[in-house]
């Protein structure tokens, strides 16, 4: 065994609700606790914290040095206590020989041995435990013994059969609690790019953060054994909008003041200077606060992951449908499209039992950390059932209208026409497989994707999809009712954007697809924007009309975006760009229309390392990072970062301008202080450039 003593209180505490189990009555000397290298130990020593760290549903031992023998007679009780306002949970044992049981409902205290004035008692806590923050201190007749260092963190356990969060299989358990590296996935549907995440929930002080965000949270200190209550505290406290709170949202693209929330890579950084400060910090956006919280849900014993929407829609109206509103030009009515369809959203998993609600909704929910909603007059969002979502049960708890709507909600588009000095509205386009695409998450023990679409939607198209539409439509007690014009000659209309380096001009191609081959006129209007990520516009780059004659019934039709059209205004926001193209094709004899859009993000110049495939603890490495500028633009203030959970802290280097062609390599050393596999992400980020990355495992030993 090994000795480990706890922290000193500080003098704020709520006792368990109260349990009986006895021991006897003395003077306490000293209190210890012992920490034993057992299966379930492994699963907290890595915490790196000064506070003795458990899992509930988990025995503990601890050692109590008295004044004088142990006697069959005397009486011992321990006290734990938590939150602000004291209620004791007594732990007594009766006599030296008596054995009990574990009950699911209560704690349970034993004499492991005894040697003169030294006695060994274990412990064990309920499955159903309150989580957080405990004090000890030890009772014996009318004397209170607290130890110096007494306090104790109790974690929710997936280990444990007993408790709500347990996960049955191993090797999930060792990604979705013990991993604290991964993957959120970014971009579009089609264009799917992975940003390496460090979710460091064992480092220094982000356990602390969590106990104390889950203390400054809304859930009561009684109602803290229940993830549901827990999880959905954690999503309102991710945000200061509610009062006190985590990470500030900014989707401006200014970033003055605090970090541009691209450049985050982890976890760590946010809850170790909230930690310091009590202060929120600057900025996230909704991979930042997904990273977060899947950090603090595996930090306090809840088995998440981080998964990405793409094509994710935001209905505003709560009606499971996106309204987008195009003036007779084809461009967006900003004004009027409340709705927005984000080219991704990510959010975070937590897994439970759902005992709140009827049989067949345990597993994975779905929880949103991102201020977007009111909930019950707070921004948070879940817990809801994936089952729920699939089914299209909108009425189960929590938000899981919200959530439909943003993997399921049907896309409307309507142009609005001013005829004799009023506006009238037409519907000239119905989407209604768009939203909700690749739903995408680290797979178990690979670095690669794993796409869960299935899990929230059943095939599109099929009997059981349409089944879940009409099932959350008639909860909802709402009807669409428009009148879609008829099609005699259009089928459908996509398009295509070829791959382009950025400061290239971009090729848009329309396919157009017909019933009849005969040669017919065709009117283009296409609106092209520079966008955020969440669909909405920070410059329009032009609205351009084209005529074309088309023949056959599949038709091609080249759209060109100047290269100068987009470059003068990458330099209004400090976030990665994103060009989407609106196309309305209007056949002339038949005044038939469809829509169609799409969107460019740009290739980058490859960024290479090489790094050794192992070190050794306290010995340099080197890394060798190389970079070619193949763009045809300089580019300028460029930043390389280095961040390992094998070292001490993220490195930066300055190396200012690298014109076109121009080749750069560089250094950097660094010195492991961790054993085990350590992922390396080297990131490169300049002013035109926001993210290249390159990562390597390598294995530290002693």
């Amino acid at each position: 065994m090994e000795l480990l003593k706890i922290s000193n209180p500080e003098r704020d505490s709520f006792f368990l609700p109260p349990d009986a189990v006895l021991l006897t009555d003395l003077q306490v000397l000293q209190v210890d606790f012992l920490r034993q290298k057992n299966t379930y130990s492994h699963h907290t020593l890595a915490y790196q914290t000064n506070k003795v760290v458990l899992r509930r549903g988990q025995m503990f031992h601890l050692r109590l040095v008295l004044n004088q023998p142990f006697q069959s007679s005397d009486n011992l009780e321990l006290q734990f206590s938590m939150g602000p306002n004291p209620n004791v949970s007594r732990l007594i044992l009766a006599k030296l020989n008596k054995e009990a049981s574990l009950s699911s409902d209560h704690w349970l205290a034993t004499l492991h041995s005894y040697s003169g004035t030294e006695i060994i008692v274990a412990v064990t806590s309920a499955p159903k435990a309150m989580v957080g923050k405990y004090f000890l201190s030890v009772k014996s007749g009318n004397h209170l013994f607290k130890p110096e260092e007494n306090i104790l963190y109790l974690l929710f356990n997936p280990w444990c059969e007993e408790d709500v969060v347990f996960m049955p299989d191993e090797k999930e358990r060792a990604e979705y609690v013990l991993n604290d590296t991964g993957y959120v996935y970014m971009g579009f549907a089609g264009n799917i790019r992975e940003k390496p995440w460090n979710f460091a929930q064992f480092e220094k002080n982000v356990l602390n953060c969590c106990i104390t965000l889950l203390s400054q949270s809304f859930v009561k200190p009684e109602n803290t054994w229940d993830p549901v209550l827990v999880g959905r505290a954690l999503t309102a406290v991710m945000s200061p909008q509610n009062g006190q709170g985590l990470l500030i949202g900014n989707w401006s693209g200014n970033y003055q003041g605090g970090t541009p929330p691209h450049v985050w890579t982890g976890s760590a950084p946010i809850l170790q200077q909230y930690y310091a400060t009590q202060k929120p910090v600057s900025f996230g956006q909704c991979w930042v606060f997904s990273g977060v919280l899947t950090t603090v849900l595996r930090a306090l014993g809840i088995p998440a992951r981080s998964v990405t929407n793409f094509n994710s829609a935001h209905d505003t109206e709560k009606n499971l449908t996106v309204d987008i509103y195009l003036n007779e030009m084809g461009k967006k009515i900003v004004s009027m499209s409340k709705d927005s369809v984000w080219n991704f959203h990510v959010w975070t998993e937590g897994w439970m039992k759902r005992q709140d609600l009827p049989k067949g909704y345990d597993g994975w929910q779905a929880m949103d950390g991102t201020p977007q909603e009111l909930s019950d007059g707070i921004y948070r969002c879940g817990p809801s059932p994936l089952t729920a979502i699939r089914r299209g049960d909108i009425s189960m708890c929590y938000d899981t209208r919200f959530l439909f709507s943003e993997v399921h909600a049907s896309k409307y588009v309507w142009m609005v026409k001013v005829v004799n000095g009023e506006k009238k509205y037409t519907v000239i386009s119905v989407e209604t497989t768009e939203i909700g695409k690749q739903i995408s998450t680290k797979a178990v023990g690979q670095d690669s994707r794993n796409d869960i679409t299935n899990e929230y939607k059943f095939p599109e198209g099929s009997s059981e999809e349409k089944e879940a539409t009409e099932h959350a439509f008639t909860l909802l007690n709402y009807e669409r009712k428009y009148n879609l014009p008829e099609k005699k000659d259009f089928l459908e209309m996509s398009v295509q954007a070829d791959p382009v380096l950025l400061g290239n001009s971009v090729n848009f191609t329309l396919i157009l697809k017909r019933t009849t081959a005969t040669q017919q006129k065709v009117k283009i209007a296409s609106s092209f924007d520079l966008q955020m990520y969440t669909g909405k516009m920070v410059a329009n780059l032009g609205v351009f009309h084209k005529t074309a004659q088309i023949q056959g019934q599949e038709s091609k039709v080249t759209v060109t975006l100047d290269c100068h059209a987009y470059m003068g205004s990458l330099g209004m926001i400090d976030d990665e760009p994103v060009i989407k193209g609106f196309f309305v094709a209007e056949i002339v004899e038949s005044k038939e229309m469809m829509t169609s859009e799409t969107f460019v993000y740009f290739q980058y110049p490859e960024f290479s390392i090489e790094l050794p495939n192992s070190g050794k603890v306290g010995q340099p490495l080197t890394c060798s990072c190389v970079f070619k500028n193949t763009l045809a633009i300089p580019l300028t203030n460029i930043l390389i970062f280095m961040e390992s959970l094998g070292i001490s802290s993220r490195q930066t280097f300055d190396q200012g301008t690298v014109h076109p062609g121009e080749i750069i390599q560089f250094y950097i050393n660094c010195t492991p202080e961790k054993t085990g596999p350590r992922k390396f992400i080297i990131k490169f980020t300049s002013d035109q450039v926001k993210e290249i990355y390159a990562e390597k495992l390598v294995l530290i030993t002693n």
